[in-house]
């Protein structure tokens, strides 16, 4: 062999001696690359904490005064907090709405007294101004006129719990009053207060709606973490093709809610959702402020699967369902 290829003890140092040097610049370079990603990832986790220490405090209850302004976090929006507030007694765990669980029709003592000892979290009743004297607000449901317990006496009985409210006003006379009553409740703004109304014409509805403009009125200056339920006049006979929510009827309550300070809430019928999907998921789309309430009639007939599609399109705290505890349960389990 030729001395050209013959290797020197020269040459092994020198070959050993850049190979060091190139392991050592390697592991520098990914010392440097793994303390930067380090920082990234802490800088990332410090700003999450520190937008959630704002949110937090945004939504810190107060005693002093209500939360009557609105709050601008990340783009313009307005959380609904009704999950918060029974995640944070131990009452609900976890995020899907679906696990709430509702009284329905709390118009009477009864009613109510069943209601309170019930693991209910959320109290629906509606509001009607009695038709004789003493004219006041009270907890009944067109046709009735009167009933055996007053929207004070309600009122006073729920707020020694920790349950939410719902108040369903089906006219404008009764709403102003009733505000008036809610002013000790609202010295409370991290419970649970919706306030609902139909004020738009929807599939198949026969009843009119309440006047939104001069609902709103009404209701503007309640605090901005009260949620405002507002939905649509609806009807459905048995055997026959009911419509769904139609494209028209959706960008009508999107135009009249997307100023609103406070979470909305769209109430809409079981029995319409498998016709409206597309019409309700470009709704819900439309503002992190937005949510849905799945109502259903006494008589009504719907699929479980037609629900099973909204939840699984869209976040599961973004869907309320004030059903019966059995059809609930269906969906917890899907």
């Amino acid at each position: 062999m030729s001395s050209f290829w013959k290797p020197s003890r020269k040459t092994d140092i020198s070959f050993f001696f850049y190979l060091l040097c190139f392991s050592l610049v390697l592991i520098v370079c990914l010392a440097v690359y793994v303390l930067h990603n380090s920082n990234s990832e802490t800088a990332e986790k410090q700003l999450k904490l520190e937008r959630d220490s704002l949110v937090s405090r945004v939504y810190q209850p107060r005693s002093d005064t209500l939360l009557t302004k609105e709050v601008d976090i990340s783009a313009g929006t307005m959380w609904d907090t009704t999950l918060q507030y029974f995640r944070s007694r131990s009452l609900l765990t976890g995020s899907d709405a679906v696990q709430l669980k509702w009284s329905h029709a709390v118009n009477s003592r009864n009613a109510l007294a069943q209601a309170l000892s019930s693991p209910s979290h959320m109290i629906e009743a509606d509001v009607i101004m009695r038709d004789h004297d003493p004219m006041e607000p009270i907890m009944a449901h067109p046709p009735d006129t009167d009933s055996d317990i007053t929207l004070k006496e309600w009122l006073e009985k729920v707020k020694m719990t920790s349950k939410g409210i719902k108040l369903d006003f089906k006219s404008l006379e009764a709403v102003s009053p009733s505000l008036a009553l809610l002013e000790d409740l609202l010295a409370e703004p991290d419970r649970p207060l919706w306030i609902n109304a139909d004020v738009l014409s929807g599939p198949s509805g026969q009843t009119a709606p309440v006047d939104f403009r001069a609902f709103l009125s009404l209701v503007s200056d309640l605090p901005a973490q009260s949620v405002l339920s507002l939905g649509w006049t609806t009807g459905w006979t048995v055997g026959t093709n009911n419509p769904g929510y139609s494209w028209d009827m959706v960008h009508a309550m999107e135009e009249k809610s997307r100023d609103l300070k406070q979470p909305v809430t769209f109430p809409v019928r079981a029995a319409l959702l498998a016709q409206s999907f597309s019409q309700l998921s470009w709704l819900l789309k439309q503002s992190d402020r937005y949510t849905l309430t799945v109502w259903t009639g006494q008589h009504d007939e719907f699929a479980p699967q037609d629900l099973k599609l909204y939840r699984k399109h869209f976040d599961v705290s973004r869907i309320y369902y004030d059903l019966p505890n059995s059809q609930t349960a269906e969906l917890l389990m899907s």
